[in-house]
């Protein structure tokens, strides 16, 4: 297959608002080192036009979304500054397919990490602090209809994120019980703590960092990483404004506009 042609559909996708079929529809012998490679060349290509890479997103670090894609590790994808909203900003539906929230914790990483063999220790020692986010997810896919290699070539259905709430010292966290709710328009909607994202948010970045050797890359100094959602995704629609608080680091909030 010609990993540019599978880009190329991606991100005339993206720019049009106007989903496609599956990619493991047009393509399927697809794999999942095509799918990164297509990822990387759209990665390219936004970086070519100008954007900064910011951070990664890890995907899929739930057990309850791993059983529903069939996999046993997480994905993962690039985040970039044109992505970012400020919190209590907004978002509109016109620049979006089938937009869901996620309640995530971010981390900031201050030390280059390489894998392989990353340990949680070292993710910790790279960490100067972590805070509430919320990630906007899309899909180019039509209809959410994706399997694994889909989500990966689709930057892991990445759209915008939100940083807000306090900047705490990773120390200071208890990462295996913080608890988080979510809500929309201040009714609650689900709530969950920090061991639902693959039992330890810092394990879900220790498996993305091996990851990334794999694909000859490293999580740089500087980079936001967003670890992956708490509770189940929600579907917004226009007027919704979606609030993620976390235990002792408060709230972030996003509202979604026509």
């Amino acid at each position: 297959m010609d990993h540019k042609d599978a880009a190329r559909l991606l991100a005339e996708a993206e720019a049009n608002c106007s989903p496609i079929p599956p990619l493991t529809q047009l393509f399927p012998d697809l794999t999942e080192q095509d799918s990164y490679q297509i990822q990387h060349i759209r990665a390219a290509w936004r970086k070519e036009s100008g954007e900064v890479q910011t951070g990664w997103k890890i995907g899929l670090t739930s057990a309850g979304a791993q059983r529903q894609m069939q996999v046993d590790k997480p994905d993962f994808g690039y985040l970039f500054d044109t992505m970012q909203v400020p919190d209590g900003g907004s978002c509109s539906m016109k620049t979006m397919t089938a937009p869901k929230a996620e309640g995530e914790l971010a981390f900031y990483i201050n030390k280059t990490l390489r894998g392989p063999g990353v340990t949680v220790e070292d993710v910790l020692a790279a960490t100067e602090y972590v805070q509430p986010a919320i990630e906007i997810a899309d899909t180019r896919i039509a209809d959410w209809k994706i399997k694994l290699e889909d989500t990966i070539a689709d930057n892991g259905s990445a759209k915008g994120y939100v940083l807000g709430g306090r900047k705490v010292p990773v120390q200071q966290v208890d990462l295996l019980l913080t608890g988080m709710t979510l809500r929309c328009n201040g009714k609650l909607l689900s709530s969950g703590t920090t061991a639902e994202v693959l039992t330890n948010p810092a394990r879900a970045i220790a498996v993305m960092v091996d990851g990334l050797a794999r694909q000859g890359l490293a999580l740089e100094a500087g980079s936001i990483v967003l670890t992956g959602s708490v509770t189940a995704p929600v579907l917004v629609s226009a007027g919704d404004t979606i609030t993620a608080s976390f235990y002792g680091m408060g709230d972030v909030s996003v509202t979604f506009t026509e």
